[in-house]
């Protein structure tokens, strides 16, 4: 009839293959555990921060295969991970990991920070030991 619209709903099975190759790739994000937050995800791809397959990605709801290779740029590094397979729910680190696969060269992983507490001398303000060592100095104590 003209004028009616009929909404056809795939089967489960049917809906459930769709969901097994792909997802969002702002959802793969949160559930690798790439980032915190779904929202950061979001922000996180719409900023162009991600590529994938080499090729930067200009929506949030941009799908993602097994198989795809997706290039983050976060903080100060960048991070190559191979998408293995997909979660219907955000789990543990262990089953993260199991989402994909980190090809990320090894010297490009970023270094451990330096201690923040170290600093030159007579540079900044005084520690506190430094102060109470200048006091125990000049008599203040």
């Amino acid at each position: 009839m003209p004028g009616i619209h009929v909404l056809q709903t795939l089967s489960p099975a049917k809906e459930g293959l769709l969901s097994a190759e792909r997802q969002r790739i702002d959802k793969w994000l949160w559930h690798a555990r790439v980032v915190r937050t779904r929202t950061a995800a979001a922000s996180l791809v719409n900023e162009g921060h991600v590529r994938l397959n080499g090729e930067r990605v200009a929506a949030a709801s941009r799908p993602v295969k097994p198989g795809d290779v997706v290039t983050i740029a976060l903080d100060r590094t960048v991070r190559i991970l191979r998408v293995t397979g997909f979660a219907e729910r955000r789990g543990d680190a262990d089953a993260a990991r199991l989402l994909c696969e980190d090809l990320t060269p090894t010297s490009q992983v970023a270094p451990a920070d330096p201690v923040s507490s170290e600093r030159e001398r007579g540079s900044g303000r005084p520690t506190k030991q430094e102060r109470r060592a200048t006091d125990r100095l000049l008599g203040r104590d």
